[in-house]
């Protein structure tokens, strides 16, 4: 086995888990499951089976990573933050041919009790708050707060806010990394050193 599993963990059959990967206490894992590399499955985790979970993702207890989710590289889910995959549920009417896509990019981080409503993207290194309801798209580097989420700023891919407007152009430096942004036209890009 090149993966842990607590053997209170149900993974059903066809499901795959990279190498280097823990499934914790309680977690399911369907079949239909594709998770990457060195990622943690904290308690009481639920995976459906249309999810695709990228190398070193951390997905917090509680979490259920529901069909049509998928989390690129490097994702960071906290406790008891919440997916949906359904726009209009209702327990009466039959809307599983209606589930739409959800799709979090590199390196994003939703934090605990945060909600995202299906059919969004959540762009690169995004920081979504504690407790924010995130409906529409997020830019790659935007910090989301808020009910409905809306964007107070900018973050580093270290998970530092950065000194930089919201909107039209800037430049900003990360104190830890040293790493640098440039703003341009409201959409935030870091700069490769050379």
């Amino acid at each position: 086995m090149t993966h842990y599993q607590h053997p209170s963990a149900i993974v059903d059959e066809g499901a795959q888990i990279g190498e280097g990967s823990r499934v914790w206490h309680f977690v399911h894992v369907c079949a239909g499951a594709r998770i990457g590399k060195g990622v943690s499955l904290g308690q009481n985790v639920f995976v459906g089976n249309r999810v695709t979970i990228g190398d070193r993702c951390k997905i917090q207890n509680n979490v259920s990573v529901y069909d049509n989710v998928t989390l690129e590289e490097g994702v960071f889910c906290g406790p008891s933050m919440v997916f949906t995959n359904v726009y209009n549920p209702r327990s009466l009417i039959e809307r599983k041919d209606e589930y739409r896509d959800t799709l979090v990019k590199k390196g994003a981080t939703l934090g605990a009790n945060c909600t995202i409503v299906c059919g969004v993207s959540i762009g690169e290194f995004a920081f979504v708050g504690a407790g924010a309801v995130v409906n529409k798209d997020v830019p790659a580097y935007a910090l989301m707060v808020g009910v409905p989420a809306r964007q107070i700023g900018w973050m580093s891919e270290f998970g530092e806010q950065l000194e930089l407007p919201l909107r039209g152009d800037g430049e900003a430096v990360c104190s830890h990394t040293q790493a640098r942004y440039v703003l341009e036209n409201g959409v935030l890009h870091k700069i490769e050193r050379a």
